[in-house]
């Protein structure tokens, strides 16, 4: 008989982190929701995402039988099943309105949980999910009373009233990452409060699905570049009760290696009638704001991929005999997983760390943030969405290594999971484009020194064996190093470092929280520590481990079991 999955509850580590970050009763409440959608996702959504990547792709019905140019993305109904299930679940309504069993609003950090579920199984379907929340803050924070009344209910529905899924289009085929390039234009709409937008959007994702858009336009006399770019809430459909297309047309989707479930496409407006959100100036500036959130939400997608490549290797090397015995008893096989496990908990724990600030930074609205806060904010962001989305092509390569022959046939999850990861390390900006956001910060908030003033703080605070905390203290030297040459240097010069300052940064962000962990005295949490080090700043340099600490914690980091031998 087969055993029922649980992608929540077989999850002890995301458990420790949640009622970590979450107050007690929350934690109550979101345990019973998690434990249902973890199921979920392990189950019914898992055998939908299959169907929907192998026969049941999104397809653009382009022109009715009468020849009428309808431009409509068809989708599967078990995609819709789970558009309705998700949803329902408040994963983007219960970070703007109040949980009614509950009784107070939910969290980045509760929708982000349901988040990494969800992407252990379809990361493809959280991309529309990503963008509905970006089209919710920005409407919320952003749009007039009319506007925001007008799309945002719809937009945060949990059932209530009709769902209106969201989407953000910013690329252009001439632009790119180049935002600024953009050509797309919008002309008031003689007497209505409206515009009309003409343009076209290159990779256009949710296109067919959304109900409204959130689209950057330019309108008359604006200036070139980005501080010309507006930002306009673009309904789908007429507002006349037609079902006709508002002035929208899609010439053809995407054939993408992965995420296949999220119909992206070359999508035309001739006329679309759109509403001005916010100063017309401060275009770019909010979609910026969306951009860090769905960063967010590729990092969460990352994280969920690496969770899913781990538990499936571990489960293959369990189950899988081979040379007279089981994979898993072969040392090369337990010294991967010990490395996978380490390193996907630390990034974990780091990633909820990001969470925790971020929803402070994002719900609040600033209030009671520190621009050094909200600086910080923006900094792990780019860095930990540059070092999750390489970290989920990592580990889906291990997973596929793991299983042999099997792991390249789509019969495995596998192959899905690395199609999926590939696109992460480009959706929401490549590692220039973030180690391009790295220098930003440091020019226009000395980021660099809040950082290092920040960790050598938290370095401090840690009861802990110094030889430790040694690694990460030299390092911080070297990185603030780093930072004054890069700053002497001429300004393309300093491109060339940026990547290598990020890199440098996530390294010690990420050892500060594995460290703080083994601070509890948690024997597990130390160990874990120990090995993260070990992984992160020694096996760079050539590095003997006769006594080999992996295998030797092999039980208590992979199984959870207590250690044959103390932790030194």
């Amino acid at each position: 008989m087969t055993m029922t999955r649980n992608f929540f509850t077989e999850d002890k580590h995301l458990q420790q982190v949640l009622k970590k970050h979450l107050e007690p009763a929350f934690y109550k409440w979101a345990e019973k929701e998690l434990t249902e959608f973890g199921e979920s996702c392990a189950n019914e959504i898992e055998e939908r995402a299959v169907h929907t990547d192998r026969e049941g792709q999104p397809r653009l019905i382009k022109y009715n039988r009468m020849g009428d140019d309808v431009s409509e993305v068809w989708v599967n109904e078990g995609y819709k099943k789970t558009v309705q299930e998700t949803y329902n679940r408040g994963i983007v309504g219960y970070v703007h309105k109040e949980i009614p069993e509950f009784g107070q609003k939910g969290n980045y950090l509760y929708s982000y949980a349901q988040g990494y579920l969800l992407s252990q199984t379809e990361p493809g379907f959280y991309c529309p999910v990503t963008l509905t929340m970006a089209t919710a803050y920005l409407l919320e924070h952003y749009a007039d009373e009319h506007v925001k009344n007008k799309f945002l209910p719809y937009v945060i529905s949990t059932g209530e009233v009709e769902l209106f899924e969201g989407a953000t289009f910013l690329t252009e085929r001439q632009g790119g990452s180049d935002v600024g390039a953009n050509e797309t234009q919008a002309v008031p709409n003689l007497n209505k409060e409206t515009y009309l937008l003409t343009g076209e959007k290159y990779f256009a994702s949710n296109a067919g699905q959304c109900g409204v858009a959130m689209v950057l336009a330019r309108i008359p006399g604006a200036p070139k570049g980005t501080k010309g770019l507006s930002l306009f809430a673009v309904p789908w459909k007429k507002e006349d009760g037609s079902g006709k297309l508002n002035g929208i047309e899609i010439r053809r989707l995407k054939d993408k290696l992965g995420v296949r479930a999220v119909p992206s496409a070359e999508v035309l407006f001739n006329g679309a009638e759109g509403y001005l959100v916010g100063e017309a100036s401060k275009g770019i500036h909010y979609m910026m704001e969306a951009l860090n959130l769905s960063r967010v939400c590729n990092a969460i997608a990352s994280l969920g991929i690496m969770q899913r490549a781990y538990t499936e290797a571990h489960n293959y090397a369990r189950s899988r005999v081979t040379f007279g015995d089981q994979l898993i008893n072969f040392p090369m096989i337990r010294e991967s997983l010990v490395d996978m496990a380490v390193k996907q908990e630390v990034e974990t724990s780091a990633c909820f760390e990001l969470v925790a600030l971020f929803d402070r930074v994002m719900r609040h609205a600033g209030a009671k943030v520190s621009e050094e806060e909200i600086a910080l904010n923006r900094l792990l962001i780019a860095l930990l969405k540059k070092e999750t989305a390489e970290q989920a092509v990592h580990f889906s390569h291990e997973a596929i290594e793991m299983h042999g022959g099997n792991g390249f046939i789509e019969d495995f999850v596998t192959p899905r999971l690395l199609r999926d990861a590939q696109v992460l390390t480009v959706w929401e900006g490549t590692a220039n484009i973030l180690g391009m956001e790295v220098l930003r910060l440091m020019g226009r908030f000395k980021v660099e020194r809040v950082f290092i003033e920040s960790m050598r703080e938290r370095l401090g605070s840690i009861q802990i064996d110094n030889t430790m905390k040694e690694q990460v203290e030299e390092a911080l030297v070297k990185l603030q190093e780093l930072c004054n040459f890069t700053s002497s240097c001429a300004p393309e010069i300093q491109t060339v470092y940026s990547k290598k300052i990020a890199s440098l940064m996530v390294k010690i962000f990420e050892s500060v929280v594995a460290l703080e962990g083994a601070n509890s005295g948690d024997a597990r949490e130390l160990a874990k520590a120990e090995l993260f080090l070990q992984m992160t700043w020694k096996e760079s340099d050539l590095w003997f481990d006769r006594e080999n600490k992996k295998l030797r914690f092999f039980d208590l980091i992979v199984n959870w079991e207590k250690s044959s031998v103390g932790v030194e």
